[in-house]
């Protein structure tokens, strides 16, 4: 199976599952949920469903691979959660570097206050946000069973239900042979919140700053007083 290059030949699926096989799997679901963002999560799940239906490079069965798969992406966020609590100042307080962007962690923030602690299930499905959020918990007031209930929900959820949706679709012909299109379109669909976030950051950024050009009375800054305020209004 051949999957069009979306990125580096070495972060794509079937370059990933081959020579790595279901080790590999777990290693980049637990590194995506709370270590290393910009791994191919919910493509990789997908195509490893794909190749569990084919007995492709993975020759384990569906049960025992989406427990495996479950299990990381939980570890994962336990880990992304513990790290927040214990660096999270250090981490808010960190200037950006190759590794590391500032407005991943602050994205992440916006998003778990916009949806409270079901962002946890929620951020399984969004790029970037799925590995910064478990993050955020920890460094935020999140209790740890609150948070430890989510995560479990949204493994499932995620883990299981990407890879299950893989199995069965990857057993219809017209899926099989159009595998490298439907990845590409998992991959933008999977982008789709990042997109509008930012488009919705833009918005309230633009209508910030042009509520900042005008003063508490409503008149742009720098217009004259109106009548009966100035100094040399008449009496």
């Amino acid at each position: 199976m051949n999957t069009l290059a979306l990125a580096p030949e070495w972060l794509s699926p079937d370059y990933l599952i081959s020579h790595f096989g279901l080790p590999g799997i777990l290693i980049i679901v637990f590194a995506e949920s709370g270590l290393f963002a910009f791994l191919p999560g919910d493509s990789l799940l997908f195509t490893a469903g794909l190749l569990v239906a084919d007995g492709q490079y993975i020759t384990q069965p569906l049960w025992l691979v989406c427990t495996l798969i479950v299990a990381a992406a939980i570890i994962g966020d336990q880990v992304g959660y513990m790290i927040g609590k214990y660096f999270g100042p250090k981490l808010f307080n960190r200037p950006n570097s190759k590794l590391f962007k500032r407005e991943n962690l602050d994205k992440a923030h916006e998003f778990m206050e916009k949806h409270g602690p079901k962002a946890i299930v929620l951020a399984r499905f969004v790029p970037i946000i799925r590995t910064f959020a478990p993050m955020v918990a920890g460094a935020g007031t999140m209790k740890y069973r609150t948070f430890l209930t989510y995560n479990i929900i949204g493994g499932i959820s995620w883990g299981a239900g990407v890879t299950v949706a893989g199995y069965w679709l990857g057993q219809i012909e017209f899926i099989k042979t159009n595998v490298e299109p439907i990845l590409v379109g998992i991959v933008l669909i999977s982008v789709i919140p990042v997109v509008i976030e930012v488009m919705k950051a833009r918005k309230e950024s633009r209508e910030a700053a042009a509520a900042e050009a005008v003063d508490p009375s409503g008149a742009p800054s720098g217009a004259p007083a109106p009548h009966g305020r100035g100094r040399h209004a008449k009496r």
